[in-house]
């Protein structure tokens, strides 16, 4: 009789090369799976322009990879050029991704089709002009390279998934695996127990869906949000006013987080206090509030319109269709005070039709103020030197009416550099050679840094602050009141994730009267303001035109 020990079954181990090839094959599959999930779900390393991943689920990759299937089920192949196509698409759904997880890291808004294609090309001049030429070159040369690489990995991962097709198993599994994943998706769109949506990313065929709706629902009737048939700006006198010159200054990207961020506060905090000892010795008083715009990290018009017109202006739809019409302005409530309303936009290379609307007798663009001095960045034009030439150019020319204008400012523009020096000598800024070459090519070499974009948005604010202070000094005697104030946050890359839309206005002034009359409408002493807003900027306005007019 055989011992029990000898009756054991032999057994039959994998080879070693079989079970390499399994182990391979699983591997690459796996990673081929990744790759092509990634490309659509991965997210922004907040403030930069980094990626990364949470690990979500693609349900697009998943209904792809079963109509692939599908299609290799009926036709037994799959053709090179149709996973070549496939691969193109999905590099542009890649890239479509990548703008939609960075804009609102970058700017604090995502991208609107409607709104922002149109300024792309110059937007992409402006970087051209503001970063080295060799860098420029590299950059370029480094995305093309980039786009290859993601178009060479996901056509190597589509066709790895393919070629799975013809093994039975594999098909079976990759079936029954994005099945499931789609089948998961679309029931967490019912109201179940387990939420499964909290595992997807949010497709991105759908949102630009939803983009290409809005852009025909716009084509069809141009304004989807209806303009007030009145704006909230009432009839005032201005009495309080008695002739004053009044200025109204934008100050570029001059938001909220200039005080809310503690580090940004610190850098500005001497530019302010010098600020306020200019207004201290020059016999004035300054008031501060918050007010909230309607745009954030740019569209800076919609601030300038709101503002103009007291009309809540928070869409690019609604403000085009308000250019078409006949509307009364701030420079309209003024020029019939006697007030000669004017522009001073530096920014302006171009014929502005919009101009005719908001009713200025006079606009002065780059080309009026005649700059020939260094260039510096895409602006080209220091503010500095704007405001010495709209001084020769309107407010030094006696006997004359009292005049209401608007300055949009332009140099804290992103990217913030390079900032031009300040000039003490404000007569040499209207020279031919209004700094000295050293100053000049200091400020050059000072480029900006896109990953750290904070230090040089204090420095231009630092340098906006110093001739706002040299100004008043250098015209303490002149009768003015002047109201700054911010058109937006800067972009979220400065500011922060998630914070408030609010931006500063400060009002400086001699006239005792016009001062407390903003301290009871809710305005603070000082510059700096308290955290809650005082208003939206549509109805900032109807507040200022009250304070400049008798009291009841």
């Amino acid at each position: 009789m055989r011992n029990n020990a000898d009756s054991s079954y032999p057994s039959f181990p994998m080879p070693p090369a079989l079970n390499l090839r399994l182990l391979k094959q699983t591997a690459s599959l796996v990673l081929a799976l990744f790759v092509l999930n990634f490309a659509l779900t991965f997210h922004n390393v907040w403030p930069t322009l980094a990626i990364t991943t949470r690990f979500e689920l693609s349900v697009e990759i998943a209904i792809l990879v079963l109509v692939l299937a599908v299609f290799f089920h009926f036709r037994r192949r799959i053709r090179p050029a149709l996973l070549l196509s496939l691969a193109a698409v999905l590099t542009l759904m890649t890239l479509a991704r990548y703008v939609e997880v960075t804009a609102p890291a970058l700017f604090g808004r995502r991208v609107n089709l409607y709104w922002d294609a149109r300024y792309l090309p110059h937007v992409t001049e402006m970087l051209a002009e503001s970063t080295h030429p060799l860098l420029l070159v590299l950059f370029i040369a480094g995305a093309l390279l980039l786009l290859g690489l993601i178009f060479t990995a996901l056509y190597f991962s589509l066709r790895r998934l393919t070629r799975g097709f013809a093994r039975p198993l594999e098909f079976r599994l990759l079936c029954s695996l994005m099945a499931a994943l789609t089948f998961a998706y679309f029931m967490g769109h019912l109201n179940q127990p387990v939420h499964t949506l909290k595992y997807y990313s949010l497709p991105l065929s759908l949102t630009y869906w939803q983009q290409v709706q809005f852009i025909n629902s716009v084509m069809a009737n141009e304004a989807g949000d209806v303009i007030p048939d009145q704006g909230s700006l009432g009839d005032y006198d201005l009495s309080a006013l008695e002739g004053s010159d009044v200025i109204v200054q934008f100050i570029e990207s001059y938001g909220a987080t200039a005080f809310d961020n503690p580090t940004l506060a610190y850098s500005i905090g001497p530019a302010l206090e010098n600020f306020t000892n200019s207004i201290r010795e020059t016999e004035r008083r300054v008031v501060s509030a918050f007010v909230e715009a309607p745009t954030f990290g740019g569209n800076s018009w919609l601030s300038h319109s709101s503002f103009m017109t007291g009309l809540d202006i928070n869409h690019l739809s609604t403000y085009n269709l308000l250019m078409t019409q006949n509307r009364t302005t701030l420079s309209d409530k003024f020029s019939t005070r006697g007030f000669r309303p004017v522009a001073l936009m530096p920014g302006l290379r171009a014929d502005w039709p919009e101009g005719a609307f908001y009713g200025f007798e006079s606009i002065y663009g780059a080309e009026e103020i005649n700059y020939q001095g260094p260039e510096f960045g895409w602006w080209r034009i220091p503010d500095q030197f704007s405001m010495q030439k709209m001084h020769e150019l309107e407010f030094a020319v006696q006997p004359r009416d009292p005049l209401f204008m608007l300055f949009t400012s332009i140099t804290p523009h992103m990217p913030f550099r390079p900032t031009p020096p300040y000039q003490p000598d404000w007569d040499r800024l209207l020279s031919d050679k209004p700094y000295d070459e050293e100053a000049v090519q200091n400020a050059l070499d000072l480029l900006p840094e896109w990953t750290n974009l904070q230090p040089a948005y204090a420095g231009t604010l630092n340098y906006t602050f110093a001739y706002l202070s040299g100004y008043l000094s250098r015209h303490a005697d002149d009768d003015f009141v002047w109201v700054i104030l911010g058109d937006h946050q800067p972009p979220a890359s400065v500011s922060g994730q998630d914070v408030r839309w609010d931006v500063p206005v400060h009002i400086v002034s001699d006239r005792n009267e016009i001062i407390e009359s903003l301290l009871d409408s809710g305005f603070v002493e000082g510059l700096q303001p308290e955290p809650a807003p005082l208003s939206k900027i549509y109805l900032l306005p109807d507040i200022l035109l009250s304070a400049f007019s008798s009291r009841p």
